[in-house]
């Protein structure tokens, strides 16, 4: 079973930068597509940016320029650095592990049912 624990949600002003990390369980992390999604307060949960096996990274249209994320395979950690937030990021961070030996196609990255696995989530609240 792959467990995923999400870490470094926390209260922010607008214009602050913020990373989040997931620590993934598992011995083959290295070959697990990694992805971000969040859930906004009324809203329904969507997709942040995800990283592949091969490292190729893909974004949100929103979100691309001010968020990276980036895989530690050393340290099972998949993170995700959020600059310039703005109160509209505010949300449930969501992290996600797909379990793959073959690629996955990039229209597939985007949708949840893409993903086997799932944290529980981490907070973050932006104020204006």
């Amino acid at each position: 079973q792959v467990q995923l624990v999400e870490s470094g949600g926390r209260l922010v002003q607008a214009g602050d930068s913020l990373r989040l990390s997931c620590t993934v369980s598992g011995r083959t992390f290295d070959t697990y597509t990694m992805g971000w999604f969040r859930q906004a307060p009324g809203k329904e949960r969507e997709f942040v940016a995800a990283v592949t096996r091969g490292v190729d990274t893909f974004y949100s249209d929103s979100m691309r320029g001010r968020f990276t994320i980036s895989r530690d395979n050393a340290r099972n950690t998949v993170h995700l650095q959020m600059n310039n937030l703005k109160p509209e990021d505010t949300a449930v961070y969501y992290c996600a592990a797909k379990v793959s030996t073959v690629v996955i196609p990039t229209t597939l990255l985007r949708a949840e049912k893409t993903y086997d696995y799932w944290g529980q989530g981490t907070r973050v609240t932006v104020s204006s």
